[in-house]
């Protein structure tokens, strides 16, 4: 939202957000480095040992083989075990060690991991089972642990890649360069800016094709520093909190994220509808506006699901409150939209107007419950946000939480479709821009904390509340809820996106790696503000932007006050039909991003996601800042810069289609200036990609076949799954699953649907199998062995369509030339 404007507002013009210059990047915080510490003792364990040094303990415990745990403590005894971010019980010690001794060292080993560690002085070696190093402690840099914070120095391998710590700016690689955790409302943020909305202390190094991770579950303000400071070392370190990390072996990328997504948890399956176009705006009212807004998508035939409501549908904005001027008839118009196939998303920020005796009842419960938090002298703690004097949800602390939760329980019976928890950093109004570092918290684990310790976990911890609130009000319907702050773990609650942008190519050019870096934090449902949120973006800038944002997870449109309209049919005819081109092609393409969608729920694995994911051996694009795959198939290339120099499109070694003309390609195409409408998506040969026909919304029933797009290739498989897209019956097996894959021999093809799993009844009972590349009309087609005439043959893109019934038990489809 623009701050600078509003700000004025309360007479806080010196406490503006607004940043007209970016500030920089923070600096590694000077550690002194303190004399080596020695290992004087150890005591093992099934799973494990805890060493006894000069500063206090060290215990290194297996979670499994694949995974150790790294504690430090001052003194003998380790603090309580608990964790904002950790899976309860997911880092329970089920890891069987060996422990073996020789006067320098003791090794620790699982059977894909051992560490090695150095006595004296005390160094941590991390090797893989034929005993190569795949981290390791730098050698003159011993680990810290001070009073309050800590240090970590590691050695840093010439060629070693860093990856991951959720929405920096700047490119894919994290090496070179260095970061603080510490959530913040950065307006109108840049390339330099730091740190900003989210804390996701977890990173992936990656060097000659092998992987590993480590995730750092500290709180506090951390700070990691990639190669900034030394040329031969990274760092990582927190000014408090305990030392507490996980090493998490690999060698495959996709393993090591699979095995932190175990930890700290997987995203929810979402609703079908949360992955359709959504167009928001600060603000769309009064209500006549937000039905025009509807009536226009519909008119237009431009797909679109999801509508949002931002601050000014509230009396004078309160969350939880409707203004009836404004919106007087608030629960037909949800209802109407409804009517439409659109769904509405409410913002209900975190912050709640300090309002006694005014019948506001969110202010008069939490009052009553002694919900919110409280500042060092006991009062209740007051910041100004947009309703004014405010006051805070205590987060941090279940019965508050509960409490919250119950807020909604109006507008779900009311029927708001899904929720948007902004400004939960928390943004507060004052020059420090948040709550004073002393103010108290109560906290799960027991007993009170201060902010500086929580500041981190704090919009995690509001949009859990609201996720867990919505569990028990909508009864078998799925939440959605939309975060802008947040922590490790968070992705369980929340999906999110990269905050305040600004209309600029430059914004559109570092979308990609943010994003892909999200997903590489385990944040797989992300977005961003397509077209920037912060100026008008020229209609040629956001027409490129929506194609791209065509191929993210999330795919939202939104614009502040004071802009230009940024609508999909704004800027001219021509730009118009483009945008809805894209957007269709979204809409077709639904099954396949679905079945993404539910890849994450179970594994973690993003949606987004490098190409080096897929083939960590492929060095080439471990820099790449702009090509990303689409799930493991398609492989987008935009124009992201505004010049008329020729785009080369990377074309990896094996077989690729043209996702567009469907063409098999013999070699990289040639460079050109993309034209307006282009862009560049390459099929990975051995895909078969679900297709359905056009909705104009996920509420609309698709008519006709699911087309099964076949590109044969090398290992071909692909697959599908699908339910009712609202509930949670595919929890007790109402989903459909299928198998799919293909082979290709010299002059034939076969495709193969697997048994389908589930017993969820789709809304196809024909597929469409359309084969790619073939050189000639076939000579003969086959369907469950049988011949038949009923295909078609497009000589232009030398695609072959047979058309069959679905079988729940599987069918063989083959044609030879």
């Amino acid at each position: 939202m623009n701050k600078a404007t509003q700000l004025a507002l309360f007479g806080l013009l010196s406490a503006s957000l607004s940043c007209a210059a970016a500030p920089p990047r923070a600096q590694t915080p000077t550690t002194p480095v303190p004399a080596p510490s020695q290992v004087t003792g150890f005591s093992a364990d099934a799973h494990g040992v805890t060493l006894r040094t000069t500063f206090g303990a060290v215990a290194i415990t297996a979670v499994n083989d694949d995974v150790v745990r790294v504690r430090a403590a001052r003194g003998d005894a380790f603090p309580k075990d608990f964790s904002w971010a950790v899976v309860e019980g997911a880092n329970a010690p089920r890891g069987a060690v060996t422990v073996t001794e020789d006067g320098a060292s003791v090794v620790v080993a699982t059977a894909a991991v051992r560490v090695r560690v150095e006595k004296n002085p005390l160094r941590l070696v991390f090797l893989d089972a034929a005993g190569d190093v795949l981290s390791e402690d730098a050698r003159d840099r011993p680990m810290s642990l001070g009073p309050a914070g800590f240090r970590v120095d590691k050695a840093m391998p010439a060629d070693e890649h860093y990856y991951g710590l959720g929405d920096k700016a700047g490119p894919l690689d994290r090496r070179d360069m260095a970061f603080t955790n510490w959530n913040t409302d950065a307006y109108a943020w840049q390339e330099s800016t730091d740190p900003l909305y989210k804390s996701i202390p977890f990173f992936m190094g990656l060097r000659k094709g092998r992987a590993y991770g480590l995730f750092v579950d500290n709180t506090w303000r951390s700070w990691f520093d990639f190669g900034k400071t030394a040329r031969d070392a990274y760092a990582f370190g927190s000014e408090g909190g305990d030392l507490d990390y996980y090493f998490i072996a690999g060698p495959q990328p996709k393993a090591v994220l699979e095995r932190y997504a175990d930890l700290t948890g997987k995203p929810p399956l979402p609703p079908l509808w949360s992955l359709g176009f959504q167009q928001c705006r600060y603000s769309y009212y009064p209500e006549a506006r937000v039905y025009e807004i509807a009536k226009t998508f519909r008119d237009k035939k431009i797909p679109a699901d999801v509508i949002y409501l931002d601050i000014d549908y509230q009396k004078d904005n309160r969350p939880f409150t409707i203004d009836a001027e404004r919106f007087p008839h608030f629960e037909k118009m949800i209802a109407d939209l409804g009517h439409e196939g659109f769904k509405v998303i409410a913002i209900t920020d975190l912050h709640l107007a300090q309002a006694p005796g005014q019948g506001y009842r969110p202010y008069d419960e939490g009052a009553a419950g002694n919900d919110f938090v409280h500042a060092a002298d006991g009062s209740v703690y007051v910041g100004k946000v947009w309703p004014g004097a405010s006051v805070f949800p205590d987060f941090t602390w279940a019965p508050a939480r509960a409490w919250w939760g119950t807020l909604y329980d109006d507008f779900v019976k009311k029927g708001v479709a899904g929720f948007w928890n902004d400004m939960n950093e928390p943004s507060v109004f004052w020059e420090q821009r948040t709550m004073p570092l002393d103010a108290v918290h109560r906290v799960d684990s027991g007993g009170t904390t201060t902010h500086r310790a929580v500041h981190n976990v704090f919009g995690m911890q509001n949009s859990r509340a609201t996720y867990e609130g919505l569990l028990k009000l909508q009864g078998d319907r799925r939440p959605l809820v939309l975060t802008r702050a947040t922590y490790a773990g968070g992705q369980r609650f929340a999906a999110s996106w990269t905050g305040d942008n600004t209309s600029t190519w430059n914004h559109l050019r570092i979308s990609i790696p943010m994003l892909l870096n999200l997903g590489l934090s385990g944040y797989a449902l992300v977005g961003d503000d397509i077209g920037g949120f912060r100026g008008s973006p020229t209609p040629e800038l956001l027409t490129r932007w929506l194609e791209l944002g065509a191929f993210n997870p999330i795919f939202r449109d939104h614009t502040e006050k004071g802009t230009l309209d940024q609508e999909p049919w704004v800027g001219g005819g021509e730009h118009e039909v483009i945008r809805r081109r894209f957007i269709e092609t979204r809409y077709r393409l639904l099954p396949y991003i679905y079945t993404l969608a539910e890849e994450t729920s179970r594994t973690g694995a993003p949606m987004m996601r490098p190409y080096w994911l897929e083939h960590p051996e492929a060095e080439a694009f471990y820099t790449n800042n702009s090509a990303f795959l689409f799930g493991p198939d398609l492989l987008v290339q935009p124009k992201v810069e505004e010049t008329l120099d020729p785009l080369e499109v990377n074309v990896p070694p094996g077989v690729w289609y043209d996702y567009w003309t469907g063409e098999r390609l013999a070699g990289a195409p040639p460079k050109s200036v993309p034209a307006l409408g282009e862009l560049s998506v390459l099929v990975r040969g051995g895909a078969i990609i679900p297709h359905q026909p056009l909705v104009q919304s996920t509420s609309e029933t698709p008519r006709g076949p699911l087309e099964l797009r076949v590109y044969p290739g090398p290992d071909c498989h692909g697959a599908l799954y699908a339910d009712d897209g609202t509930t949670f019956d595919y929890k007790r097996g109402a989903f459909l699953r299928v198998a799919l894959s293909c082979e290709e021999t010299p002059g034939a093809v076969t495709v193969r649907t697997g048994a389908a799993e589930g017993a969820y009844r789709p809304w196809f009972s024909s597929l469409a199998f359309a084969i790619h590349g073939a050189p000639s009309a076939p000579k003969h087609v086959t369907v469950g062995g049988a011949a038949t005439r009923a295909f078609t043959y497009d000589a232009k893109k030398h695609v072959v369509t047979i058309t069959t019934p679905f079988a729940r038990g599987g069918q063989n489809v083959a044609i030879t030339y």
